[in-house]
């Protein structure tokens, strides 16, 4: 009888799952009219402007806005093109203007960003060190793909900034943060 109550507590701990220890993290998913793109945030280099724009994503800000410039080469943004709203300090640090990196552009002050954001082309060495890059792109690179080859009617402002807006909208139907596990380096 000892043998067989032995042999059922073996079985029940070995039918048991060991308890997971898998880490997470929180992603930013943009739903376009082209596809979805899932950005990493980088919490810990930039967490004040993370957290804001976290904030901005679940409170519905992005839903239905479009990508107003997209400059193929160059970047993609989005936002509320006024820059209004409240303003996050720059947090400048090593993460570099690579294709997929997400930025918060800002006026003439470095700490005067909003709710502008905009998503690399191509690398950009000229904007490292005076942009907060907060995010990198992971999934949907075809999809910013996409978006850079769509036909634009060609602006320029200022002292000759490309402003090209897609002469068909593109839109972000849905923006979400969603909890995934953190990839295996």
């Amino acid at each position: 009888m000892k043998a067989l109550l032995l042999a059922l507590a073996c079985l029940s701990l070995a039918a048991t799952p060991p308890a997971t220890t898998e880490k997470t993290e929180e992603v930013c998913v943009l739903k376009t009219n082209l596809g979805t793109m899932v950005f990493r945030f980088y919490d810990q280099e930039a967490p004040s402007t993370t957290a804001h724009i976290k904030k901005l994503v679940r409170d519905g800000f992005y839903d239905g806005k479009r990508f107003y410039r997209v400059v193929k080469g160059h970047v993609i943004q989005t936002g509320d093109g006024e820059g209004s709203g409240p303003t996050v300090k720059a947090e400048i640090n090593p993460h570099l203007h690579v294709e997929g990196a997400m930025g918060l552009a800002h006026g003439e002050s470095p700490d005067s960003g909003t709710s502008e954001i905009y998503i690399c082309l191509a690398p950009r060495p000229h904007l490292d060190g005076k942009f907060t890059v907060f995010a990198q792109i992971v999934e949907g690179k075809d999809i910013l793909e996409k978006i850079a080859d769509v036909p634009v009617d060609e602006h320029f402002v200022g002292d000759h900034i490309a402003f090209h807006s897609p002469k068909q909208p593109v839109i972000i139907e849905k923006a979400t943060i969603e909890t995934r596990p953190v990839p295996a380096l």
